[in-house]
């Protein structure tokens, strides 16, 4: 499984965001961070994975996190649950 976190920070704000990226507690071996992916310069996506049976902790850590950028100004977000499937199978 996994949360797909897309958002988007004016580059006026990207300081904010580092110090508050920097002060994040660590994640739990369970979840695998990819990314952060760039484009366009302030778009951002990150993708948390982790086994499905972690997935009520797994939101609840990710939404602290994402809660750490709220107060940055004109940062959004939005985020996705992912299902892995297997093709073929």
């Amino acid at each position: 499984m996994g949360i797909k976190f897309s958002f988007s920070i004016p580059l006026k704000s990207i300081k904010e965001y580092a110090k508050k990226v920097i002060g994040l507690p660590p994640l739990p071996e369970y979840i695998t961070k990819r990314g952060p992916y760039i484009h366009d310069a302030v778009k951002i996506m990150v993708v948390y994975e982790f086994d499905k049976a972690e997935i009520a902790g797994a939101r609840e850590i990710i939404s602290k996190h994402s809660e750490a950028f709220q107060g940055i100004p004109g940062f959004t977000f939005h985020s996705q649950t992912k299902s892995k499937e297997r093709r073929g199978a």
